[in-house]
């Protein structure tokens, strides 16, 4: 047999070893700890929201954080949501988020939940009440803490039938 048939067969052999072998092991799923970071982060917003703290608030959020409100534009930034939030004049009386899933991978999770909320909005004394669903997108901090990437979420409450023009 000649060398270049020893290298080729080698190579063969190397290249269907390697083929055959387990894909590399995928990132650890998230930790007792992270889960519970991340539960704690939701009972904190929730506080700060009812408290009417919308700068506590923001600190959830990352810097270029994104929002998809029900019905209305994207907002880009923490700085745009948090200019927004405060010129809506929005009074909390009440407010439950519920997780129903929590899933992640290293520095990256998402939260899937519900919304429970009863407020006001500027002068007016009439309570709006809501029932939505909502989306976090959650990325790690260095310190282990868990902050707001992406949101998303949208009303249970019909949207109110469109008028024909006639």
């Amino acid at each position: 047999m000649s060398t270049r048939s020893v290298l080729l067969a080698a190579l063969a052999l190397a290249l269907a070893s390697t083929a055959c072998q387990p894909p590399a092991q995928e990132a650890a799923g998230l930790t007792d700890e992270d889960v519970a970071a991340i539960n704690t982060m939701v009972e904190e917003v929730q506080t700060a929201e009812l408290a009417g703290d919308w700068e506590v608030v923001s600190g959830f959020l990352t810097e270029d954080f994104v929002y998809f409100p029900s019905n209305l534009p994207m907002m880009e930034t923490r700085a745009t949501w948090l200019s927004w939030v405060e010129t809506l004049g929005i009074s909390m009386q009440e407010l439950t988020f519920t997780p129903v899933k929590i899933e992640g991978r290293g520095d990256l999770a998402y939260l899937a939940g519900t919304i429970s909320e009863v407020y006001t909005v500027g002068d007016s004394e009439e309570p709006i009440e809501t029932a939505a669903k909502f989306v976090w997108i959650l990325e790690k901090q260095a310190d282990g803490s868990w902050l707001i990437d992406l949101a998303i979420w949208n009303t249970d409450v019909p949207m109110p039938a469109l008028e024909s023009e006639t």
